[in-house]
């Protein structure tokens, strides 16, 4: 299915423009894995509950916003890491205001 929505340019675009925070959740739940826990186990280890952690796994939705740096970062411990945030320039400098 998913397939057929990627030949709708309109979809392919905006999936293309998301490309950034599907590549942060999945380095969420790759971590996750590697670290051989669960989402109950994550849960407990940040004092909250299992859909908490599957909203902050699939970035939110309408009532539950992207997680928050302060949320990342003690997701990030729970699994046994250290959050990092990195800047990379595009391959356009954008124009001074």
């Amino acid at each position: 299915m998913i397939s057929e929505w990627m030949e709708d340019p309109v979809f392919r675009a905006e999936y293309d423009a998301l490309e950034d925070e599907f590549a942060l959740f999945d380095e969420l739940i790759r971590a996750r894995e590697k670290a051989g826990l669960t989402q109950a186990e994550v849960a407990r280890r940040m004092n909250t509950e299992i859909p908490a952690i599957a909203h902050i796994e699939s970035g939110g939705d309408s009532k539950h916003p992207s997680p928050s740096v302060a949320t990342l970062n003690r997701y990030a411990k729970a699994v046994g890491c250290r959050l990092e945030i990195k800047l990379h320039p595009l391959t356009k400098t954008p124009k001074r205001l």
